[in-house]
């Protein structure tokens, strides 16, 4: 009995007709060896950006429902012109949409969560031997209508399918050899892991290490689905995810940078039980994603609050958070998108003490600032100057000998 495989390219992977035709190539091999193929594709390059820039040029806040119509035309550029490529090497492929692929998500528009899938057509097109190419990022709604899964959607889009086909394994392609103890774009001296747990590649995602969207590392690990990270230009061996990962005496094993977030704060804030619960439900009823929260208790009986969200939310968080300031009589709000998130990652390294000491020794010797503080079992992060974060994250790297 044949194995089945999904594998996932990002837009860097599909990003010209030289990358496409590259693409297919290895796909068709892989076909070869025996294997059932599905591959989920994300839109080409920057076409997610440039489709945004002409929305906005149009409509500076355009409706939601409307964005994900056009967002979702980006993937299917590019699983069609895959298929075209597949297809004049002499293999059978068809491409398929989401709602071609039965992802049934929530009716919220771009940020939607997958309810279900369908997989019927797919397991008919397998049976036909034909490879399938499927539209990442996309589903569609119980009203029939369109629907995109946010940033980094596609990553999710490949686990679901994955667990819904019960793959053997999902395989993650793009622009690095696998996951590195930092951004190799960043930190030279960076190093590939060979494999890595779920928690650990869960958190760095999370904090901004850009190789998989959190969302899917918690699907995967949830199911058991695993994960290999891979370059799709070389034949370099990726990175294995996996549930558990033991590297004795290694306590940090990666270190994240997120510079895509910014902080909003609210000055003098009544203080009375029950406001924060109204800030923190005024934006969840938002669907704003809050992040790193610190308050500070003032002797006037009065607070400041500051918490971190995406930039690509800002504007809504901002507006959700001025209305609660009015509401509750609060001074001002006020927000900077010049800060960055730095994190250490490991297994265990809250419970030692000499992790946070040279984490934070390493960035008093920089004489870089730390704005607010943040921890789990398993992370420290902190709050910086973007302007200094990049030279932070290789100090840190070095300090740890990573």
């Amino acid at each position: 009995m044949k194995s089945l495989i999904v594998q996932k390219y990002g837009g860097s992977s599909v990003k010209s007709i030289d990358r496409i035709k590259r693409v297919a190539e290895r796909i068709v091999n892989r076909k070869k060896s025996g294997d059932d193929i599905v591959v989920v594709v994300s839109a080409m390059g920057d076409t997610t950006d440039e489709l945004i820039a002409l929305a906005k040029a149009i409509n500076e806040n355009p409706p939601s429902r409307e964005m994900d119509v056009l967002l979702a035309t980006g993937e299917q550029v590019s699983i069609s012109l895959l298929a075209m490529a597949i297809g004049a090497m002499g293999h059978d492929v068809v491409s398929l949409t989401g709602a071609q692929c039965g992802i049934r998500t929530s009716d919220v528009h771009k940020r939607a969560t997958i309810a279900g899938i369908d997989t019927g057509r797919i397991q008919q097109e397998l049976a036909d031997g034909k490879i399938v190419i499927a539209a990442g990022f996309q589903g569609i709604a119980k009203n029939y209508d369109i629907t995109t899964l946010g940033r980094g959607g596609s990553d999710t889009s490949a686990v679901a399918l994955a667990v819904a086909l019960k793959a053997r394994q999902c395989e993650i392609y793009t622009d690095v050899n696998g996951v590195y103890t930092a951004d190799p774009r960043i930190v030279d001296e960076a190093t590939k892991l060979s494999s890595i747990s779920y928690q650990e590649v869960l958190e760095l995602a999370s904090l901004g290490a850009g190789v998989l969207h959190p969302r899917a590392v918690e699907m995967a690990e949830k199911y058991r689905m695993p994960l290999v990270v891979r370059n799709s230009y070389n034949e370099t061996e990726g990175t294995i995810i996996k549930e558990d990962v033991i590297m004795e005496k290694v306590l940090v094993r990666g270190i994240a940078l997120d510079e895509n977030i910014a902080k909003i704060s609210v000055f003098e804030v009544p203080d009375q039980p029950g406001i924060a619960f109204k800030l923190f439900s005024t934006l969840a009823k938002g669907d704003i994603h809050v992040d790193m929260i610190v308050q500070n208790v003032n002797r006037t009986s009065v607070n400041d609050i500051s918490f971190t969200v995406n930039v690509d939310e800002l504007q809504e968080a901002v507006d959700l958070t001025q209305k609660f300031a009015f509401e509750v009589g609060a001074q001002k709000v006020e927000y900077d998108q010049g800060v960055a998130k730095l994190s250490v990652v490991g297994t265990g390294i809250v419970a030692n003490a000499e992790v946070a000491s040279k984490f934070f020794e390493t960035l008093f010797k920089l004489g870089i600032n730390i704005q607010t503080i943040s921890t789990s079992e398993i992370k420290i992060s902190c709050l910086i100057d973007k302007e200094r974060a990049k030279e932070a994250m290789v100090a840190i790297h070095k300090a740890f000998g990573l």
